[in-house]
C-alpha cells in the first residue's frame, strides 16, 4: 500500500468514534492540554483516554509536548488537507463538549 494511501486511511479511521471526534472539538477550542485536564473534563480512565489520543496523534491530528511530568496535546499545527477539512467540519458539528477547567499545576 502507498503511504499516502496508508495516511489518509489512518485519518479517515481515527475521525469513525464520537469520543474521538469529541476530544479533537475540545482541544482545538482549549488546547493544548494535558491528558489531566482530559481526563477530568472527559470523566475517562487515563488508559482509555492514552489510547484515544495515541490515535488521533499517529493519524496526523494531534502533537503532543511534554512538560516537565505533564503531556500536552495539541492540534497539529500544519495539518494535511484533509485534517483540515475534517477539523473545520468538526467545529460545525452540534456535539456537546465539557467546560475547560484548569487542573493541572505545571
Amino acid at each position: 500500500m502507498e503511504k499516502g494511501t496508508e495516511n489518509f486511511l489512518k485519518a479517515a479511521g481515527a475521525l469513525y468514534d464520537e469520543t474521538r471526534i469529541r476530544l479533537l472539538k475540545y482541544i482545538d477550542r482549549y488546547g493544548p492540554l494535558c491528558v489531566c485536564e482530559l481526563e477530568e473534563a472527559f470523566k475517562m480512565l487515563q488508559s482509555r483516554l492514552s489510547r484515544h489520543l495515541k490515535i488521533l496523534k499517529e493519524a496526523g491530528f494531534l502533537t503532543s509536548e511534554r512538560r516537565g511530568r505533564w503531556v500536552y496535546y495539541a492540534i497539529h499545527p500544519n495539518p494535511g488537507t484533509f485534517h483540515r477539512a475534517a477539523l473545520e467540519k468538526i467545529r460545525s458539528l452540534p456535539l456537546e463538549i465539557p467546560k475547560n477547567r484548569k487542573v493541572c499545576n505545571a
